[in-house]
């Protein structure tokens, strides 16, 4: 059997140099580096592995630059490798943990043929349940996905937060708002704004603790509910950050549906969303990303403007942060 060697398109096609950073980042290895130079088998007893095939994965990762081997046979980080490191600020080693809620979820993209063949989502072909089925049977993966999101959130705010006269609302509601990041940075930038968390029962409890952590209880609380479900009225804002792009159509019309009835004749849905730098270039690695995970899709401003239309909003304004756009909707009659 041919080894290609890194040639061609083979390069970027093998998978045995990606599916081993995996398997070191799962059994946290990078961390167990961090003190020094160490062994194989030293690696082994600390992290519940095979001495002999963890030193062969290990070799195959000195080859490609993540770590290095001496002459005693220690292995140490090298700078790919301290990526690997719990902490490090690319966030790497969670993302790429297979026990954890993305790593997981990305092992279902050997299922892509299932995804072009049919338009459906891979992960139930892999794993035999929805993503999100397979996140609420596990408290675990359900607290490491709402702490992934909340990362991903805090850097989407610092573009987002200064996009839109956010301070022009007084009250709104975060309609499946995570862990409560995006509205503590919200709150924290308007002083006279309020606001609630709308999530899962666990992740609502997460959300609380988020903002009580703030300081901001006092102006912000999180429920429990479903965004399939009527939302609570009377908010002038119903925010959806990085919401849409995890569902198809029908169910992104749904619930913006959902948010426009709460919103009425005078409220705003915010759709917060990756539009790509001229607005309509989506992120290719994320589009495929969520038609596995989810069978969904990311959309450009075109194509929210076409879903609003059928949960009869209509686009008033799009705000551009960088590839981030705010897309302000309002009630199609308005």
């Amino acid at each position: 059997m041919a080894d290609g060697d890194g040639a061609g398109i083979w390069a970027i096609a093998d998978l045995v140099t990606p599916m081993a950073v995996r398997t070191v980042a799962t059994l946290r290895v990078a961390d167990h580096l961090a003190g020094g130079v160490r062994t194989a088998r030293e690696l082994a007893a600390v992290t519940g592995a095979d001495a002999d095939v963890l030193e062969r994965v290990l070799r195959h990762l000195v080859t490609v630059g993540v770590f290095s081997r001496d002459a005693e046979g220690r292995y140490g980080l090298l700078p790919r490798g301290e990526e690997l490191r719990d902490g490090h600020p690319s966030g790497a080693r969670r993302l790429l943990d297979v026990e954890s809620a993305i790593g997981r979820a990305d092992l279902a993209f050997v299922a892509l043929p299932h995804s072009v063949r049919t338009g459906e989502a891979a992960f139930p072909r892999q794993f035999g349940q929805t993503f999100w089925a397979d996140l609420g049977a596990s408290p675990e993966r359900t607290a490491d996905y709402d702490a992934q999101m909340g990362v991903d959130v805090t850097r989407w705010a610092e573009a987002v937060v200064p996009a839109f006269d956010w301070g022009s609302l007084e009250r709104i509601v975060d309609v499946g708002g995570g862990s409560g990041t995006f509205l503590a940075a919200l709150l924290a930038a308007y002083p006279g704004l309020r606001g609630t968390v709308l999530d899962q029962p666990e992740t609502a409890r997460a959300a609380r603790a988020t903002l009580a952590a703030a300081g901001l209880a006092d102006r912000a609380d999180a429920v429990a509910g479903d965004f399939f479900e009527a939302l609570p009225a009377g908010a002038d804002g119903y925010v959806l950050c990085a919401v849409l792009h995890d569902w198809d159509d029908d169910a992104a019309r749904a619930i913006l549906r959902r948010c426009a009835e709460a919103a009425g004749s005078r409220g705003r849905v915010l759709v917060i969303e990756r539009v790509g730098a001229d607005g309509e270039s989506v992120h290719t690695g994320m589009d495929l990303r969520v038609l596995v995970y989810f069978g969904a899709r990311e959309r450009g401003v075109t194509e929210l403007t076409a879903l609003a239309g059928g949960a009869g909003l209509r686009v008033a304004g799009v705000h551009r942060a960088g590839g981030l756009a705010v897309v302000e909707m309002v009630a199609a009659g308005s």
